[in-house]
């Protein structure tokens, strides 16, 4: 299915709907404006597989501006919308972006990005204050072209960037076959399967538009027929209360959601009505096992997880009763064909952490960085990684250690933060936790600890020898920190990824360490 019937069959369905404004945008409207911006791309003069970005925060065009790459045979780039002008610059030089779409929010970064990006043409701005070229008003320009399709329609698709956490971002591109737009890529065939999506579907997304997870969750609900109610930001009572008021069916969170909505008083919790709820997905982070157990307790055995990476190497998924049964799982492979390797590409046996490789299911490379795809294939070629670590149980069940750059060597002995994270965060005192390496002389590395404690706790010695008592009762000592550090407010994307490497930084300078 695709947007452009729906718009026939059903033209005043809501498409979306703005939580905050509740603007809505019905199928028709939406088919028209998406229409009329691949008009506008093809008067720019992109053609088919040439490359556009979009730097906003969610908002009311934030769709449009994504369907009409979709469908005029481009690829588009959604950019975090928190990336300061130097980053900005950087993706669409790399990307080869000939045009970037804005707000006036993001007006000035972007202002300053472009002028570092003379390839970039033309800045359209969606809400208005455009003056001089390039820079144009977005509703003004799109007056000029109609709302039919364009002659030459095909499919297009994102070309996203890593978030960068442990260095220079990095172009995901696949490839696009020269298909209309009515086609749908397989994996996104496969997970429309999996998830149950359906014409009349709501779909409450929470999350940022240009992370990966929400980008494929919504262009699947709009494919499908079904309603997206769009936050302009989470806000853990706005959200259960958005489910009440719109009878929400599908959503996907990021763990750190499930936490914020736990924290809330137990009376917030219980004041709205929920039972519309058929399937609530999390992924993107790993989620700590006593934080899913109070979810399914609250929800019930609505709760899917699953595991991948934007490059599309393989995917694997859980259900909450397979869950239950292999606590601590992402799930099984439904897509690739996964492999636990050691350090010489060896098959580790069951239960052994290792290095994640997949037989790549869905080919992709790194845009204009040869060199960072070659380090993500194995010698032969046939094999990609992220570097995440994990193991296989003996049903098959993969469960993630770490991140391979975040490991820490203590003694010789290999540690992995994650664990420890997923406690400190279950600490009713503990809003957000980061764990990682820092120097001992004699050791090498031993475990920090920084924590960003709830609203009202008072940060100090107390509170620190209170948290490493608590990782005491529930770690080997080995595994738990040495010492706390706090922070008003630690580096968490909203997507839900932890960017710890300015936190480590500060207590790396001036020593050499191979985890930098």
């Amino acid at each position: 299915m695709y947007p452009g019937k729906h718009a026939v069959e059903h033209p005043d369905r809501p498409a979306f709907i703005m939580a905050s404004t509740a603007e809505t945008v019905t199928y028709a409207q939406f088919e028209e404006r998406a229409n009329r911006l691949a008009h506008y791309l093809r008067a720019q003069g992109l053609a088919r597989l040439d490359h556009y970005s979009i730097f906003m925060e969610n908002n009311a065009r934030y769709l449009e501006c994504c369907a009409a790459g979709e469908r005029a045979g481009l690829y588009y780039t959604c950019v975090n919308s928190f990336l300061t002008a130097d980053e900005l610059a950087y993706i669409l030089q790399n990307s080869e972006s000939k045009l970037l779409i804005t707000s006036r929010s993001r007006l000035e970064v972007a202002r300053a990005a472009l002028a570092q990006c003379p390839n970039v043409t033309r800045c359209l701005i969606v809400d208005g204050g455009a003056d001089a070229a390039p820079y144009q008003d977005y509703a003004q320009a799109m007056q000029a072209f109609p709302a039919t399709p364009i002659a030459d329609e095909r499919l297009g698709t994102p070309m996203l960037y890593s978030s960068g956490t442990t260095g220079r971002p990095k172009g995901i591109l696949r490839p696009l076959p020269d298909d209309p737009p009515s086609t749908m890529l397989p994996l996104f065939d496969f997970l429309t399967k999996l998830w149950q999506y359906r014409a009349d579907m709501i779909y409450l997304s929470p999350a940022p538009l240009y992370h990966s997870a929400p980008q494929a969750a919504v262009s699947l609900t709009l494919r499908a027929g079904g309603t997206v109610i769009v936050m302009e930001h989470f806000d853990p009572e706005q959200y259960l209360s958005l489910i009440e008021k719109y009878r929400v069916s599908h959503t996907q969170l990021v763990p750190t959601m499930f936490s914020r909505m736990l924290k809330l008083h137990e009376q917030v919790r219980n004041r709205h009505d929920l039972s519309s709820l058929e399937i609530a997905i999390h992924a993107a982070a790993p989620c700590p096992a006593q934080v899913k157990e109070q979810m399914i307790a609250w929800w019930g055995p609505i709760i899917h997880e699953y595991y991948g990476a934007t490059e599309g190497l393989g995917f694997t998924a859980c259900n909450t009763q397979e869950w239950l049964a292999h606590r601590g799982s992402v799930g099984r492979v439904l897509f690739g064909d996964l492999h636990i390797l050691d350090e010489n590409m060896q098959p580790l046996p069951k239960g052994t952490p290792g290095e994640i490789w997949f037989k790549t299911a869905s080919p992709f490379e790194y845009f204009n960085d040869p060199q960072r795809t070659q380090e993500a294939r194995s010698a032969d070629g046939s094999m990609s990684t992220v570097g995440d670590v994990g193991y296989v149980d003996d049903d098959g069940f993969l469960y993630l250690t770490d991140r391979s750059t975040f490991m820490i060597i203590s003694g010789g002995v290999n540690i992995y933060p994650q664990e420890c994270e997923n406690l400190l965060i279950t600490h009713p005192k503990v809003a957000d936790a980061a764990v990682f390496g820092v120097p001992n002389e004699d050791m090498g590395e031993e475990v920090k600890a920084v924590i960003q404690p709830m609203p009202g706790v008072a940060a100090g010695p107390e509170l620190e020898q209170e948290l490493i008592a608590f990782c005491q009762q529930h770690l080997a000592r080995l595994k738990c920190p040495r010492s706390i550090d706090f922070s008003d407010q630690l580096p968490r994307l909203p997507t839900g990824k932890l960017y710890k490497k300015p936190l480590r930084e500060k207590y790396w300078a001036g020593h050499k360490s191979r985890i930098l």
